[in-house]
């Protein structure tokens, strides 16, 4: 007699616009809800989940990236050798003996 339901499979763009929606303050997560056809709990999960990982995406876009502390000596290590190679290049073309 009765009859399973099936679950509603909601896309990322329509959880999104509906976040958005939400976020925007125009009108109240019940009205939005209504609209959209999903009930106000999930307006509010997808609400707070945009403005969980909304500080993801200005992560690592600029500035200085942190230098680990396992790379560092690994990296001076290859500049000094840079450098020996480039100075005894520069010693033997200009011909003088440094010590």
């Amino acid at each position: 007699m009765t009859e399973s339901k099936k679950r509603k499979f909601h896309p990322p763009e329509f959880k999104a616009k509906v976040g958005l929606e939400a976020l925007g303050g125009m009108k109240t997560v019940n009205q939005i809800a209504q609209e959209y056809g999903v009930h106000p709990v999930q307006v509010g999960q997808w609400k707070r989940e945009i403005q969980a990982q909304a500080k993801s995406l200005f992560e690592g876009k600029r500035g200085p990236q942190p230098v680990s502390a396992e790379s560092a000596p690994d990296r001076l290590y290859g500049e000094i050798g840079r450098l020996k190679m480039e100075l005894d290049w520069l010693k033997k073309k200009s011909g003088i003996s440094l010590p």
